[in-house]
């Protein structure tokens, strides 16, 4: 009962709060926009062949400083996944999971989840989205997944924290060859349009960009499904009181 009471006291705070802010914060919508703004919205599709902004920006402009970003962030998983270290490996036991009627429910909503991550993450170059945002999405499906059907399943359809990592791991390494390899022609590092193709075939893939959203989908989606997978070992078996 007392924790009900704080989780009620503490969404009550949050939106008062917010209705608070929203009433007396003074927020008034820009009348007009900086000369780095305009060069972006009339210069993005030219220089990138990409109409999103956003895309452009991350994986062109200022691509080099994104391949940093992604390098941290796989160094913190990997860091993170290092804490977890359990001689033997995860106990394969009988999956428990939830109801059948939640099992069915939960196939749906998988389903739709990883339709609409890949979506996010292959029409990044075109619409607000990307590489990280789809693969957050698909880890979300993941981690619904582990609680509904336990995370024996997983294991047993042979998705564990190492191949995950390796997968992380060359996702990564695309992530560095296709930013190192116009400098093999002469080019800048993280060069889009004057090596990478605008257009397949009619098609808009906006060079590298396409390519950059697509390996850290991979990057981003395995690495948080291996981080959720080690957050659901057993308290007993982390400590060393469960042997196999």
């Amino acid at each position: 009962m007392k924790r009900v009471i704080i989780l009620i006291s503490i969404l009550a705070v949050t939106l008062l709060s917010s209705l608070v802010i929203s009433f007396v914060a003074e927020i008034t919508v820009p009348r007009s926009l900086r000369d780095l703004s305009k060069y972006y919205i009339a210069n993005t599709i030219i220089d990138t062949a990409s109409p999103e902004s956003v895309a452009a920006i991350v994986w062109d402009y200022r691509g080099l400083d994104t391949v940093y970003e992604t390098l941290v962030l796989y160094l913190a998983i990997v860091g993170g996944l290092a804490i977890f270290t359990i001689k033997g490996g995860f106990p394969r036991g009988e999956p428990m999971g939830l109801t059948e009627l939640s099992r069915n429910a939960t196939k749906i909503i998988v389903l739709l989840i990883a339709t609409v991550s890949a979506a996010i993450a292959f029409h990044g170059h075109l619409t607000p989205g990307g590489g990280f945002p789809g693969g957050s999405a698909l880890a979300v499906a993941t981690m619904l997944i582990i609680p509904v059907y336990s995370v024996n399943i997983l294991l047993e359809k042979g998705i564990t924290s190492t191949k995950l990592v390796a997968i992380r791991g060359f996702a990564l390494t695309g992530l560095g060859l296709v930013a190192l390899l116009p400098v093999v022609k002469g080019l800048e590092i993280v060069t889009n349009q004057k090596f990478y193709p605008g257009f397949l075939n009619g098609v808009v893939i906006s060079g590298s960009i396409s390519l950059y959203n697509l390996l850290e989908f991979l990057a981003v989606a395995s690495g948080f499904t291996a981080v959720a997978l080690y957050l659901s070992i057993p308290e007993e078996l982390y400590k060393g009181e469960v042997r196999d």
